[in-house]
Formats: structure tokens, sequence, C-alpha cells
């Protein structure tokens, strides 16, 4: 059984469109949610949703380049992170996310609904890392 098992909402930050996903109620699966515009009301956007779905934790793509650093979206991402937790604070994670968009499209094809795909993938790695019987709690020993 999982432990202290929470609803959350997983994000794909794109420049122009942010993915979201969210998990089932027990905390424990990773669902495509939708995909929206990236414009100055997408912080209300996820206030709002927090509040409907009842959200306890959010989690970000954390955007790196091929060497570890930080790319320029990760600034966007970092005011984001600012604003959300001045607005709800609630916990927010940065959980690695290089490749999550191609990954989604070979899974399911180039569609509309590729971002939310990659948020999945983003919220389903952290869920996994979450587990007490994860694979990779043998890699941190």
């Amino acid at each position: 059984m999982l432990q202290n098992m929470k609803k959350r909402m997983g994000i794909d930050f794109g420049s122009k469109k942010i993915g979201i996903a969210l998990t089932d109620d027990g905390g424990t699966m990773a669902f495509p949610h939708e995909v929206v515009p990236n414009n100055n009301s997408f912080t209300q956007y996820v206030e709002k949703l927090v509040r409907e779905r009842g959200i306890e934790e959010i989690i970000i793509g954390h955007s790196i380049n091929n060497s570890g650093e930080s790319n320029k979206i990760h600034e966007a991402v970092t005011q984001f992170i600012t604003d959300i937790t001045l607005a709800i604070g609630i916990p927010v994670h940065l959980e690695p996310e290089q490749y999550t968009t191609k990954a989604a499209t070979q899974l399911q094809g180039k569609n509309d609904q590729v971002d939310a795909a990659a948020a999945t993938l983003i919220l389903e790695s952290y869920l996994a890392r979450q587990r007490p019987d994860s694979a990779f709690d043998s890699l941190n020993e």
C-alpha cells in the first residue's frame, strides 16, 4: 500500500502550451487532463483546478538541457512556482522531464493532446519514485 497518497497535478510547462495531468483520487495513477494555452490566466486556472479537484501537490517538469543545466523555459517555471506557492501554498516539486514530449508523441502520435500525455509521464515518474518498492530506491543505496 502506498503511504501518504495525495491527489496530485502534473504539469508539462511549455512556452506556448501547458499540458496538465491529474492523479486518480487515491493518488496512485496519472491521467492526461488537458492542454491549455500558456498565458496570463494560467496561474488562476491552476488555482481553480486545485480547489475544484482537491489537489494536494503539484509536480512540474524540470526543464534542463542535455548538460544538466536549466534552459530558458525554466525561468518561467521558477516564476510560476513562486506565483502558485504564494497563491495557494501547496507543495510544488520538480521532476526531470527530458524527452517526455518525444516519448508521448511516440506513444500516441502527434496530436493536440501530446502535452497532456507528457505531463502524465512526468507525474507517473514522480509517483514511481514515491512508491516504497520503487526500483529507484535501490539506486540510492
